[in-house]
Protein backbone atom coordinates (compact mmCIF):
# COMPACT_ATOMS: atom_id res chain seq x y z
CA UNK A 1 0.00 0.00 0.00
CA UNK A 2 1.31 3.41 -0.94
CA UNK A 3 0.17 5.73 1.81
CA UNK A 4 1.18 9.06 3.21
CA UNK A 5 4.67 8.95 1.80
CA UNK A 6 7.36 11.59 1.43
CA UNK A 7 6.80 15.15 0.44
CA UNK A 8 3.73 16.97 -0.70
CA UNK A 9 3.33 16.00 -4.34
CA UNK A 10 -0.01 17.69 -4.74
CA UNK A 11 0.82 20.89 -2.89
CA UNK A 12 0.46 22.30 0.60
CA UNK A 13 -2.11 24.75 1.90
CA UNK A 14 -1.20 28.37 1.36
CA UNK A 15 0.13 30.23 4.37
CA UNK A 16 -3.16 32.01 4.81
CA UNK A 17 -6.68 31.51 3.68
CA UNK A 18 -6.97 27.93 4.92
CA UNK A 19 -10.66 27.35 5.24
CA UNK A 20 -11.52 30.66 3.54
CA UNK A 21 -12.23 29.26 0.09
CA UNK A 22 -15.86 28.70 -0.76
CA UNK A 23 -15.61 25.08 -1.81
CA UNK A 24 -18.89 24.58 -3.56
CA UNK A 25 -19.69 21.22 -5.15
CA UNK A 26 -18.70 20.78 -8.78
CA UNK A 27 -19.30 17.98 -11.25
CA UNK A 28 -21.28 14.89 -10.34
CA UNK A 29 -19.15 13.51 -7.48
CA UNK A 30 -20.72 14.30 -4.09
CA UNK A 31 -18.87 15.69 -1.11
CA UNK A 32 -18.88 13.97 2.27
CA UNK A 33 -17.92 15.38 5.67
CA UNK A 34 -17.29 14.09 9.19
CA UNK A 35 -21.06 13.92 9.72
CA UNK A 36 -21.82 11.48 6.93
CA UNK A 37 -18.46 9.76 6.31
CA UNK A 38 -19.42 6.61 8.22
CA UNK A 39 -22.77 6.25 6.47
CA UNK A 40 -21.60 7.15 2.97
CA UNK A 41 -18.19 5.44 3.02
CA UNK A 42 -17.70 2.87 5.76
CA UNK A 43 -21.20 1.39 5.54
CA UNK A 44 -21.40 1.39 1.75
CA UNK A 45 -22.11 -1.96 0.10
CA UNK A 46 -19.91 -0.92 -2.82
CA UNK A 47 -16.21 -0.08 -2.67
CA UNK A 48 -15.76 3.67 -2.15
CA UNK A 49 -12.95 5.78 -3.58
CA UNK A 50 -12.50 8.90 -1.45
CA UNK A 51 -10.88 11.80 -3.27
CA UNK A 52 -9.35 14.35 -0.86
CA UNK A 53 -9.12 17.76 -2.47
CA UNK A 54 -9.13 21.52 -1.82
CA UNK A 55 -10.11 24.58 -3.79
CA UNK A 56 -6.54 25.94 -3.82
CA UNK A 57 -5.08 22.67 -5.17
CA UNK A 58 -4.28 23.03 -8.88
CA UNK A 59 -3.37 19.34 -9.41
CA UNK A 60 -6.78 18.46 -7.95
CA UNK A 61 -8.47 20.55 -10.62
CA UNK A 62 -6.33 18.90 -13.29
CA UNK A 63 -7.32 15.35 -12.33
CA UNK A 64 -10.99 16.14 -11.58
CA UNK A 65 -12.23 15.27 -15.12
CA UNK A 66 -10.38 11.93 -14.93
CA UNK A 67 -12.05 11.12 -11.62
CA UNK A 68 -15.46 12.13 -12.97
CA UNK A 69 -14.97 9.94 -16.05
CA UNK A 70 -14.01 6.94 -13.94
CA UNK A 71 -17.13 7.41 -11.85
CA UNK A 72 -19.31 7.29 -14.95
CA UNK A 73 -17.56 4.19 -16.31
CA UNK A 74 -17.80 2.26 -13.05
CA UNK A 75 -21.27 3.35 -11.98
CA UNK A 76 -22.92 0.53 -10.06
CA UNK A 77 -19.55 -1.05 -9.20
CA UNK A 78 -17.76 1.78 -7.39
CA UNK A 79 -18.78 4.89 -5.46
CA UNK A 80 -16.58 7.97 -5.64
CA UNK A 81 -16.90 10.79 -3.12
CA UNK A 82 -14.89 13.92 -2.39
CA UNK A 83 -13.65 15.38 0.87
CA UNK A 84 -12.69 19.05 1.03
CA UNK A 85 -9.88 19.03 3.59
CA UNK A 86 -10.55 22.66 4.49
CA UNK A 87 -14.19 21.99 5.31
CA UNK A 88 -13.54 18.62 6.97
CA UNK A 89 -10.34 19.35 8.85
CA UNK A 90 -11.03 16.89 11.66
CA UNK A 91 -11.57 14.06 9.19
CA UNK A 92 -8.41 15.00 7.30
CA UNK A 93 -6.44 14.91 10.57
CA UNK A 94 -7.91 11.57 11.62
CA UNK A 95 -6.92 10.02 8.29
CA UNK A 96 -3.52 11.75 8.34
CA UNK A 97 -3.94 13.52 5.03
CA UNK A 98 -0.65 15.31 4.43
CA UNK A 99 -1.19 16.61 0.90
CA UNK A 100 -3.78 16.69 -1.85
CA UNK A 101 -4.84 15.12 -4.03
CA UNK A 102 -4.93 11.92 -1.99
CA UNK A 103 -7.06 8.92 -2.92
CA UNK A 104 -8.23 6.32 -0.40
CA UNK A 105 -10.15 3.18 -1.26
CA UNK A 106 -12.45 1.75 1.42
CA UNK A 107 -13.84 -1.77 1.07
CA UNK A 108 -16.07 -3.45 3.66
CA UNK A 109 -15.31 -0.89 6.37
CA UNK A 110 -11.55 -1.01 5.97
CA UNK A 111 -8.90 0.97 4.13
CA UNK A 112 -7.85 -1.22 1.21
CA UNK A 113 -5.37 1.14 -0.49
CA UNK A 114 -4.25 4.74 -0.60
CA UNK A 115 -2.28 6.78 -3.11
CA UNK A 116 -0.90 10.29 -2.78
CA UNK A 117 -0.56 12.64 -5.75
CA UNK A 118 -2.24 13.34 -9.07
CA UNK A 119 -3.43 10.18 -10.84
CA UNK A 120 -5.02 9.64 -14.23
CA UNK A 121 -8.02 7.45 -14.93
CA UNK A 122 -5.89 4.49 -15.98
CA UNK A 123 -3.94 4.59 -12.71
CA UNK A 124 -7.09 4.98 -10.65
CA UNK A 125 -8.74 2.07 -12.44
CA UNK A 126 -5.71 -0.11 -11.69
CA UNK A 127 -6.00 0.89 -8.04
CA UNK A 128 -9.68 -0.04 -7.68
CA UNK A 129 -9.94 -2.93 -10.15
CA UNK A 130 -8.95 -5.73 -7.73
CA UNK A 131 -11.73 -4.70 -5.35
CA UNK A 132 -14.65 -4.23 -7.75
CA UNK A 133 -17.62 -6.59 -7.56
CA UNK A 134 -17.43 -9.21 -10.30
CA UNK A 135 -20.10 -11.15 -12.13
CA UNK A 136 -20.44 -14.82 -11.23
CA UNK A 137 -18.07 -16.87 -13.36
CA UNK A 138 -15.99 -13.88 -14.53
CA UNK A 139 -12.32 -14.61 -15.14
CA UNK A 140 -9.60 -12.10 -15.91
CA UNK A 141 -7.18 -12.88 -18.70
CA UNK A 142 -4.27 -13.92 -16.51
CA UNK A 143 -6.53 -15.98 -14.26
CA UNK A 144 -7.80 -17.84 -17.31
CA UNK A 145 -4.27 -18.29 -18.65
CA UNK A 146 -3.19 -19.94 -15.40
CA UNK A 147 -6.23 -22.24 -15.36
CA UNK A 148 -5.55 -23.25 -18.97
CA UNK A 149 -1.93 -23.97 -18.04
CA UNK A 150 -3.12 -26.19 -15.19
CA UNK A 151 -5.48 -28.05 -17.53
CA UNK A 152 -8.47 -27.08 -15.39
CA UNK A 153 -10.23 -25.01 -18.05
CA UNK A 154 -10.85 -25.23 -21.80
CA UNK A 155 -11.48 -21.88 -23.53
CA UNK A 156 -14.54 -21.91 -25.76
CA UNK A 157 -14.60 -19.40 -28.63
CA UNK A 158 -18.20 -18.30 -29.26
CA UNK A 159 -17.35 -16.03 -32.19
CA UNK A 160 -18.10 -17.18 -35.73
CA UNK A 161 -15.86 -19.79 -37.32
CA UNK A 162 -14.07 -17.25 -39.52
CA UNK A 163 -13.00 -15.15 -36.53
CA UNK A 164 -11.85 -18.29 -34.73
CA UNK A 165 -9.81 -19.24 -37.79
CA UNK A 166 -7.99 -15.90 -37.83
CA UNK A 167 -6.88 -16.03 -34.19
CA UNK A 168 -7.95 -17.81 -31.01
CA UNK A 169 -6.78 -18.62 -27.51
CA UNK A 170 -4.39 -21.57 -27.19
CA UNK A 171 -6.30 -24.84 -27.13
CA UNK A 172 -9.65 -23.12 -27.68
CA UNK A 173 -12.68 -25.01 -28.95
CA UNK A 174 -14.87 -23.29 -31.54
CA UNK A 175 -18.58 -23.22 -30.65
CA UNK A 176 -20.26 -20.22 -32.32
CA UNK A 177 -22.80 -18.53 -30.09
CA UNK A 178 -25.77 -19.43 -32.32
CA UNK A 179 -24.85 -23.13 -32.02
CA UNK A 180 -23.82 -23.34 -28.42
CA UNK A 181 -27.19 -23.99 -26.81
CA UNK A 182 -27.69 -27.03 -29.06
CA UNK A 183 -24.21 -28.35 -28.19
CA UNK A 184 -24.39 -28.28 -24.41
CA UNK A 185 -23.60 -31.99 -24.10
CA UNK A 186 -20.43 -31.45 -26.14
CA UNK A 187 -19.61 -28.37 -24.07
CA UNK A 188 -19.66 -30.27 -20.80
CA UNK A 189 -17.73 -33.24 -22.20
CA UNK A 190 -14.64 -31.10 -22.75
CA UNK A 191 -11.52 -32.23 -20.82
CA UNK A 192 -11.84 -29.28 -18.44
CA UNK A 193 -14.35 -26.69 -17.28
CA UNK A 194 -15.51 -24.53 -20.21
CA UNK A 195 -14.78 -20.80 -20.21
CA UNK A 196 -16.57 -18.79 -22.88
CA UNK A 197 -15.00 -15.86 -24.68
CA UNK A 198 -15.77 -13.57 -27.60
CA UNK A 199 -14.15 -10.44 -29.00
CA UNK A 200 -14.83 -7.95 -26.20
CA UNK A 201 -16.55 -10.03 -23.52
CA UNK A 202 -20.09 -8.64 -23.69
CA UNK A 203 -21.74 -11.46 -25.63
CA UNK A 204 -19.97 -14.18 -23.66
CA UNK A 205 -21.05 -12.52 -20.41
CA UNK A 206 -24.68 -12.30 -21.53
CA UNK A 207 -24.63 -15.93 -22.62
CA UNK A 208 -23.06 -17.05 -19.32
CA UNK A 209 -25.72 -15.13 -17.36
CA UNK A 210 -28.49 -16.72 -19.41
CA UNK A 211 -27.04 -20.19 -18.94
CA UNK A 212 -26.71 -19.61 -15.19
CA UNK A 213 -30.39 -18.65 -15.01
CA UNK A 214 -31.18 -21.95 -16.73
CA UNK A 215 -29.18 -23.90 -14.18
CA UNK A 216 -26.01 -24.47 -16.23
CA UNK A 217 -23.43 -21.96 -14.88
CA UNK A 218 -20.31 -21.43 -16.95
CA UNK A 219 -17.23 -19.21 -16.69
CA UNK A 220 -16.38 -16.44 -19.17
CA UNK A 221 -13.42 -14.22 -20.00
CA UNK A 222 -13.84 -10.59 -18.95
CA UNK A 223 -12.96 -8.30 -21.85
CA UNK A 224 -12.78 -11.14 -24.37
CA UNK A 225 -9.84 -11.82 -26.65
CA UNK A 226 -9.09 -8.08 -26.70
CA UNK A 227 -8.32 -8.17 -22.96
CA UNK A 228 -6.27 -11.34 -23.49
CA UNK A 229 -4.10 -9.70 -26.15
CA UNK A 230 -3.83 -6.48 -24.12
CA UNK A 231 -2.12 -8.55 -21.41
CA UNK A 232 0.41 -9.76 -23.95
CA UNK A 233 -0.83 -13.35 -23.74
CA UNK A 234 -0.30 -15.65 -26.75
CA UNK A 235 -2.87 -16.45 -29.42
CA UNK A 236 -2.85 -19.16 -32.03
CA UNK A 237 -3.01 -18.11 -35.69
CA UNK A 238 -3.05 -20.21 -38.85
Amino acid sequence: MHIFGGGSRGGSPPGKGRGQAAAGPSGTIPYVTERDFEQQVLLSELPVLVYFTADWCQPCKTVAPEVESLGVELEGKLRIVKVDIDKSQMLARQLRIQSVPTFMLFVEQRLADAQVGAMGKKQLRAMVEPFLPRSAGALKARELAELIKQGAVVPVDVRDAAAYGRAHLPGAKSMPIDELETRLAELYMLPGQPALYDRAGDKAKELAERMAEQGTPVAFLEGGILAWEAEGLPVERP
